[in-house]
């Protein structure tokens, strides 16, 4: 109901060209560009897979981090319009359309889906951040991942306890601090993921700060495996 209502007060557009119909015309989807290259969860340097590299792992590291699309040009302007006003939810359908396309393009994401059943999570925002945009942005898009992999999707299984700045403000130092002992894994789920495979979703990712603490905190909680994924990299 609420997306009707705000159909009717902002008619679909490109958001690039303005042309009616819908929020990306034919002509600026081309300027979307799907990765072919990933990185190193740790170390940020090349890994064809997207995987951590060997040296780079840990116990309680992340296994690795892949992303669909370059944050840039038109992207930039579909994820603001999800994520600020007039927040537009229903942009969640291409996105997640555009995520799920370069996901399984990726070989090493679907062989981590295929080698044992994987359940899907999203980076938690603090609630009162939440309330004030009326939806978690990455939890849109693991549902809609969700619907197409056929995949389990498991929400709140992550709380973020402490309301931190927007990563996007700060340095890279700045961000691996502000996220330091944020996040904790909900009371009711932490006997269910001990052996789990866990695909974590999150909208961007710039340096990884944020899906790396996740997956530490997962991994402690007896996760077997943790793979980020995110619709778009800023790089």
């Amino acid at each position: 109901m609420l997306d009707f209502f705000v159909s009717l007060l902002y008619p679909k557009k490109c958001v690039r060209c303005k042309k009616n119909g819908a929020y990306i015309c034919d002509n600026c989807f081309a300027g979307i560009s799907f990765l072919e290259y990933q990185l190193c969860a740790i170390c940020q340097k090349g890994s064809i897979d997207g995987l951590t590299h060997p040296k780079c792992r840990t116990k309680y590291g992340i296994d690795g981090i892949i992303s669909s699309i370059a944050y840039k040009g038109i992207v930039k302007k579909l994820l603001y319009q999800f994520k600020y006003p007039p927040y537009l939810s229903d942009l969640k359908q291409i996105l997640g359309r555009l995520f799920y396309e370069g996901l399984i393009q990726q070989e090493s994401f679907m062989k981590y889906i295929e080698e044992k059943s994987a359940v899907i999570t999203s980076v938690p925002l603090h609630i009162s951040r939440e309330k004030k945009r009326g939806y978690n942005q990455s939890e849109l898009l693991g549902l809609e991942l969700s619907k197409r992999l056929n995949l389990p999707f498991s929400s709140g299984l992550l709380i973020r306890k402490v309301r931190t700045k927007p990563q996007f403000e700060l340095t890279k130092e700045e961000r691996k601090s502000n996220i330091l002992g944020v996040f904790i894994v909900a009371p009711k789920f932490e006997k269910q993921i001990k052996g789990k495979r866990i695909i974590l979703v999150d909208d961007i990712s710039t340096t990884g700060s944020t899906l790396r603490e996740c997956a530490k905190i997962l991994k402690k909680s007896g996760a077997e495996k943790v793979l980020g994924v995110t619709l778009a990299h800023e790089g």
